[in-house]
């Protein structure tokens, strides 16, 4: 499948011209930019009432996360995958990396965070930098997972394994692994860019060497470990799983096949017709080909300069006969085969069923149709294509917001310290929010606004806006809209504008009111005066802060920006 999306359709060399129409690379990336061109918009929802105000600054700090570490490239790379092959593997993990830097002892040094001194007397002593300390999302090759075989689905698996080809000299030096285990890896690959690739095997270089490193997740007893190829002892021995949610990866399945673990991808259906329409375009060329204006002549009846004015590609040149026959007798037309009107038909019908069986029409191509059609024919069948890209788009997005649990769920787990998030409130202007683990615990529910990964068409958009304002114009003056809100909404989602409270004469608002509890409301307990830090690190057993402990300045900004969320006057 891969071949075929790349365009090596035959297997061997030949010495005959070849046609190759890859439909198959058209077909793949006419999908994979409608279901995942753009950055997702990750909603949170709170499982708990006490929740709430998390959910808010949680939805903040997961959108910024998958922005800045540009979780949407390998997002994208996973459902090539899923595409071409079937399916896609995402791994979703924690990163944390440390070193230690050597300063010198100076009055100043109070405020360093002093591990270990290097000497006893000496004024060299060093610091623990934290380099890295966040979730990662990565994209894993569909060749280098291997599952259970008796497995029909990822919920009746019993195991799950990845393979990480890593260098030997890595592996050796990689002091989180066992010393006698390590020392034992012997090679399981090689470069094949070396220089030394022409040697025997047990002579190479060993810089040249690759081990493979096996993770190994017993689904059914909770486990993890790791090991490599050719050793007899564990790297890691086995130990509890890591993650509270179980093995790390999550699979983006295409067209399920019944009683089969492996779904079929976009390709696999549309393979013999791939090969049909490479050699129907062969056929057609080499026919062409024979169809060349040909002449039949008498030799005896030109001599040397006839010949060579006969076959010469010059306008209005002189021919010499020197025989007395009739011109009709030396020189005749060869009869031609003339190709059938029909075989230029099958090339078309060959598409058509590529275009029927992978459900990709000719709109979505960027083709035009050869019948005219009203727009509403048009947008008929436009949405009748669309069935199952609207399919696949439900997966990726389903496929988002597994990733998305996760990750929270890996920082409320290893997060150490304070970290900062960008935040965009309603009039586009960004705010920086110091947070910690305290401010994503909680339990949420995640999911992906639909169609948020689709490309953005501005006509459209534009179009459903104004229509919108024509809905809401007869309950303008009836007090029960609000008007600024509605006109923020037109301009921001409509039109793309981001400043929109420049536009907008916004209600001047009492400061002496800002922050003041509704009337009937409890007084809320503990609220900070102002901008403070974040709360405290949750110990465990201990109780967690409550839902007023976020800055009310933050939490009010994040629920402007977030739509306007009613989570706190609900509570």
């Amino acid at each position: 499948m891969i071949d075929m999306y790349r365009g090596k359709h035959y297997e061997n060399m030949s010495e005959e011209d070849r046609l190759l129409v890859n439909m198959s690379f058209s077909t793949i990336n006419v999908i994979g930019p409608s279901v995942s061109v753009n950055h997702p918009k990750i909603t949170v929802g709170a499982r708990r009432p006490e929740d709430g105000d998390r959910a808010t600054i949680t939805e903040a700090i997961i959108n910024y996360w998958w922005r800045h570490y540009d979780y949407q490239k390998e997002l994208r790379r996973a459902v090539d995958d899923y595409l071409i092959c079937g399916h896609g593997w995402i791994k979703v993990g924690y990163k944390f990396v440390e070193e230690e830097r050597v300063v010198e002892q100076t009055p100043m040094d109070e405020e360093y965070d002093v591990i270990d001194t290097m000497a006893e007397g000496s004024n060299v002593e060093t610091e623990r930098i934290i380099l890295e300390d966040r979730p990662f999302v990565e994209r894993v090759s569909p060749f280098d997972v291997y599952v259970d075989p008796d497995a029909t689905c990822m919920e009746d698996a019993r195991w799950i394994a990845q393979r990480v080809r890593r260098p030997l000299l890595d592996v050796r030096g990689d002091r989180r692994y066992n010393k006698t285990a390590r020392n034992e890896c012997s090679p399981s690959a090689y470069t094949k860019w070396g220089e030394d690739t022409e040697r025997p095997r047990q002579k190479r270089d060993v810089g040249d060497s690759y081990v493979d490193v096996w993770e190994y997740y017993d689904i059914a007893k909770g486990t993890m470990a790791i090991f490599c190829e050719g050793g007899d002892n564990f790297l890691v021995d086995p130990e509890k799983n890591p993650y509270t949610f179980g093995h790390p990866f999550v699979m983006l399945r295409n067209y399920d096949i019944p009683e089969h673990f492996y779904p079929m991808g976009e390709l696999e259906a549309i393979e013999p017709l791939q090969q049909e329409l490479n050699e129907t375009r062969t056929q057609m060329m080499n026919h062409r080909k024979r169809f060349s204006r040909k002449w039949l002549y008498k030799e005896s009846a030109f001599d040397a300069d006839g010949r060579q004015a006969l076959e010469s590609d010059e306008d209005n040149i002189m021919v010499p006969v020197v025989s007395d026959e009739p011109l009709g007798n030396i020189i005749v037309p060869m009869p031609a085969v003339i190709n059938a009107p029909d075989m230029y038909n099958v090339s078309s019908l060959i598409l058509e069923d590529i275009d029927r069986i992978s459900g990709v029409g000719e709109f979505m191509r960027g083709g035009q149709s050869e019948i005219r059609r009203t727009a509403t024919e048009a947008a008929m069948m436009q949405d009748a294509s669309n069935a199952r890209t609207s399919d696949k788009l439900a997966a990726v997005e389903g496929a988002i917001a597994e990733c998305a649990s996760r990750l929270i769920q890996l920082a409320q787990q290893y997060m150490t310290g304070e970290q900062v998030a960008r935040v965009v409130g309603s009039s586009a202007m960004p705010m920086w929010v110091t947070f910690d683990r305290g401010y994503i615990t909680g339990e949420f529910d995640f999911e992906v606004e639909g169609g948020s990964t689709q490309p953005v068409n501005e006509s459209f958009r534009r179009q459903m806006a104004l229509q919108m304002v024509d809905a809401m114009a007869p309950f303008a003056g009836t007090g029960i809209l609000n008007m600024p809100m509605l006109a923020r909404h037109v301009l921001q989602y409509g039109f793309g504008v981001k400043n929109a409270e420049a536009f907008l004469n916004m209600p001047q608002q009492d400061p002496m009111m800002q922050g003041a509890p509704q009337q009937g409301a409890p007084p809320p307990q503990g609220l900070p005066q102002g901008p403070q830090g974040p709360p405290p690190m949750p110990q465990e057993g201990a109780q967690q802060p409550l839902p007023s402990s976020i800055p009310p300045q933050v939490l009010s900004m994040l629920q402007n920006s977030t739509g306007g969320l009613n989570n706190m006057e609900a509570m």
